[in-house]
């Protein structure tokens, strides 16, 4: 029997005495990952018994609105690419990346055109 493996993503939330996030730290060393700032951050899991997703979503009192913007439009867009790989849902994942355009011109955060 091989021996099974274990990896470690370790993250740290810095709040101050109102609980809110002033610093967000985290690590994934596998994968090259040391002592990384972020700003936020949506952290999802499946839980099979109750047939539902369990999740963290914490930003610090420094991001702004437009940056917020972009990281759930940018969020969106990986998830639709997440999902295809998943499932081979190519079709649903499309109209998905569509609405991401459509999210992302009704918040204006298109880049301009050349």
């Amino acid at each position: 029997m091989a021996d099974n493996k274990v990896s470690n993503i370790n993250i740290e939330v810095t709040t101050n005495e109102n609980n809110i996030p002033e610093q967000i730290r985290w690590e994934a060393k596998e994968g090259g990952v040391e002592n990384a700032m972020a700003e936020a951050m949506i952290l999802a899991f499946w839980d099979k018994d109750a047939s539902t997703a369990m999740r963290i979503d914490l930003w610090n009192k420094e991001m702004t609105v437009d940056e917020m913007k972009k990281f759930f439009h940018q969020t969106l867009l990986t998830m639709a690419d997440s999902f295809e790989r998943a499932t081979g849902e190519h079709n649903i994942s499309e109209d998905l990346r569509d609405y991401c355009h459509h999210f992302a011109d009704k918040m204006n955060i298109l880049p301009p055109l050349s």
